[in-house]
C-alpha cells in the first residue's frame, strides 16, 4: 500500500493559500479517480500565523488520519518559515520545494539538511509579475506538479480554473504553466 501513498507537507502563513494549494492538489487527484485527503492544521486563525496544511494522494484507498510526519515531498510557501518544523521527519528521499531567490546550496545550509530532493524557485516574483499580488500558492503547485507527477498538469489547470473564475482563474492557470517549466532541481 505504501508504495502508491504520497504524503505531503505544506508551510505557509495564514492568508498564502497554503490549505488552498492543500485542497487544489486533492481535488486534481480527485479528477483523475484517485484517493485523497487534505486538511489543515493551524493555532489562532490569523493573517500571517504560521500554519501547516497536509494531503494524501493514492492509488489505493487511504487508511491513516493522522498528520503527515514523514512526508514524501515537502513545500515551503514562506521562506521565513525555514525552521525545525520543515525538516521535521524528513527521508532521504523526501523531495523539497521552496519558495525563495536563493540558491540551493544557501537554502540547504539554512535548513542543516543534505539529504533529499531540493527544487527552489521565486514563486513570489513571479507570482507579483503575473498576479500582482505575492500569493504564492498555485505557483507552487506547478512546481510541486512538475517534480512529483502525483497528478497531470491538465488535472491541475482544470481544477483552478473550476476554482477560480474569469480573469483571475486564467492568471492562475498561466502562472502554474511558468512555474511547472521554470522549477529547477539543484
Amino acid at each position: 500500500m505504501r508504495e502508491s501513498l504520497i504524503e505531503i507537507r505544506f508551510h505557509g502563513r495564514g492568508g498564502q493559500g497554503a490549505w488552498t494549494a492543500s485542497l487544489l492538489l486533492a481535488q486534481a487527484g480527485l479528477k483523475e479517480e484517485k484517493y485523497i485527503q487534505s486538511f489543515p492544521a493551524f493555532g489562532p486563525e490569523r493573517a500571517g500565523a504560521p500554519i501547516t496544511a497536509f494531503t494524501r494522494i493514492s492509488e489505493e484507498p487511504i487508511h491513516l488520519h493522522s498528520s503527515v510526519y514523514e512526508p514524501d515531498v515537502v513545500v515551503v510557501l514562506d521562506p521565513t518559515l525555514m525552521g525545525p518544523s520543515v525538516v521535521e521527519g524528513l527521508k532521504p528521499e523526501t523531495k523539497i520545494v521552496v519558495n525563495t531567490d536563493q540558491s540551493p546550496e544557501e537554502m540547504r545550509a539554512i535548513m542543516g539538511v543534505q539529504e533529499g530532493k531540493l527544487y527552489v524557485l521565486d514563486a513570489t516574483s513571479l507570482a507579483l509579475k503575473i498576479l500582482g499580488r505575492p500569493i504564492t500558492n498555485t505557483a507552487m503547485l506547478g512546481a510541486v506538479v512538475k517534480v512529483t507527477g502525483i497528478v497531470k498538469l491538465d488535472s491541475m489547470l482544470q481544477v483552478v480554473g473550476e476554482r477560480f473564475s474569469g480573469r483571475i482563474g486564467e492568471l492562475n492557470k498561466e502562472l502554474i504553466k511558468i512555474t511547472y517549466e521554470e522549477v529547477g532541481e539543484e
